[in-house]
């Protein structure tokens, strides 16, 4: 047992220390939301939406004036055949034999037919 003795005097327990890394604050190179290429292609794409939109606003305006112009020109149509009508139905009026006759004599023009010349059809 003597032996045994040394053995444990000569031995001496060191404390046992956790070897720690150095903590060192990670350093991360700041990385902005977007890039300079990433911007340029959102500008583009918002640019080109924009132009999109106006386009279509043109188009509908020039939809919109050349509706109305039609309607316009409908109107027109109708006022026309109307005319038209009417005076188609005066020019029937006028043209009765009855009436051609009555002018005639007021006119002092007499029915000679020896002046009536029969002229056949073509």
């Amino acid at each position: 047992m003597a032996m045994h003795a040394r053995t444990q005097s000569t031995y001496i327990k060191q404390p046992v220390v956790n070897p720690q890394p150095a903590i060192q604050p990670a350093i991360k190179p700041e990385r902005k939301i977007f890039t300079k290429g990433e911007k340029i292609l959102f500008a583009a794409f918002l640019s080109i939406v924009a132009l999109f939109c106006v386009m279509i606003l043109q188009t509908q305006a020039s939809i919109h004036a050349s509706s109305q112009d039609i309607r316009a020109i409908e109107q027109q149509i109708d006022e026309t055949k109307k005319q038209n009508t009417d005076l188609s139905i005066q020019v029937s009026e006028l043209s009765k034999y009855e009436r051609v006759w009555e002018k005639a004599k007021e006119l002092g023009l007499k029915l000679n037919d020896k002046n009536v010349k029969v002229v056949s059809g073509q």
